[in-house]
């Protein structure tokens, strides 16, 4: 089968490999059907590698090159042992994370932040591919009405409800997005689900503003021409939003964070960058605001399925491209050009 796989910085190119061997105990094959290029995939082929390692990865053994690719549906080809309410045929998106089982966060329910974890597509093969072996536990039934493109939208949405369960955002609550990008879109939507009052979003993209503005934001600003802090100031009654999700990773944007949210106020951190960023003391500790990280998810995904099939959540604002496997690596370097031109693009190993 074809593989996109990542060789080192700048080297994509679509491989010949051979296709998954026979599953074993607590593995399944899935054929995959749609697979969306991440963020954390065009920062590997830009700038890695991050989280792709160059020795052994301390979990699966697995160095470069590695087929890139976490976030996909798709149907299950075999499966190495059985699984409760999953069988051959059956529909699936997958929860990438790979966790070891026995640490204390993954015994806890936290295998999101396992001490040796890692994720399909950076750890081990992922599904920019025909065909994908996955651990059975992160197999995840498609309820029926859903589409299989929709369903690969799942992962990236779970991140942005993550984020806003790990804000606590409360029914009335203010929520300033820094960042309109697919997290930070997520984010939006989750945020409208959790009642929030008012969201405002700071993004300079105007294509990325709009979709914001159109999918519910209260307010959209340009920070390159709008003071964001003075401004949410007043809307709120001169309080301040009551949680702010930081969704760049940009340091400065860290630090606006923790500046603009109200005494006692939240700031979620969940853009990922090597950048170090300043925070103050004393913006922090006087007025005993919290600022937490938020990493992926962990049993989200099945909720935001479940939220798509009743209708709650529409995830198609963040669909802006369908293209074919072999046209991958054009589309990786498109992005990387213009990284503002889309919110999600979808690779599908079928030509449609």
């Amino acid at each position: 089968m074809h593989a996109l796989r990542w060789h080192a910085q700048g080297q994509l190119s679509l491989d010949e490999i051979p296709e998954p061997a026979a599953p074993g105990p607590g593995q399944a094959v899935v054929a995959v059907s749609c697979c969306g290029i991440c963020g954390t995939d065009l920062h590997e082929y830009t700038h890695g590698p991050n989280l792709i390692r160059t020795a052994p990865h301390p979990l699966t053994g697995v160095t470069p090159p590695v087929t890139l690719g976490h976030e996909f549906s798709g149907t299950v080809t075999a499966l190495g042992s059985p699984v409760p309410g999953v069988a051959v045929g059956t529909r699936v998106a997958v929860d990438p994370c790979l966790r070891c089982g026995e640490c204390r966060w993954c015994t806890r329910g936290e295998y999101h932040i396992c001490a040796k974890g890692g994720s399909l597509g950076l750890a081990a093969d992922g599904a920019f591919a025909s065909h994908v072996t996955v651990p059975a536990e992160g197999l995840v039934p498609i309820p029926d009405g859903v589409s299989d493109e929709m369903a690969a939208l799942a992962e990236p949405l779970a991140v942005g409800l993550h984020a806003i369960r790990r804000a606590d955002v409360h029914p009335g609550d203010h929520v300033l997005l820094l960042g309109a990008g697919p997290i930070g879109v997520a984010a939006l939507l989750s945020a409208k689900l959790a009642g929030a009052a008012g969201i405002y979003v700071s993004e300079p993209v105007p294509g990325r503003a709009r979709t914001a503005a159109e999918i519910g934001a209260t307010e959209v600003y340009d920070p390159a021409v709008t003071d964001v802090r003075r401004e949410v100031f007043l809307r709120t009654g001169r309080v301040g939003p009551d949680v702010v999700v930081e969704a760049t990773g940009r340091p400065e944007l860290v630090e606006l964070a923790v500046r603009t949210v109200r005494r006692g106020g939240r700031v979620v951190l969940c853009g990922i960058s090597g950048a170090s960023a300043s925070l103050p003391i004393t913006q922090i500790v006087p007025f005993e605001r919290t600022v937490a990280g938020s990493l992926g998810y962990n049993f989200d995904i099945p909720r935001v399925l479940d939220l798509i099939a009743t209708a709650r959540l529409d995830p198609s604002p963040l669909l802006t491209g369908i293209r074919p496997l072999s046209a991958g690596p054009d589309a990786f370097a498109e992005l990387a050009a213009d990284r503002g031109r889309h919110l999600k693009i979808l690779l599908t190993p079928k030509e449609r």
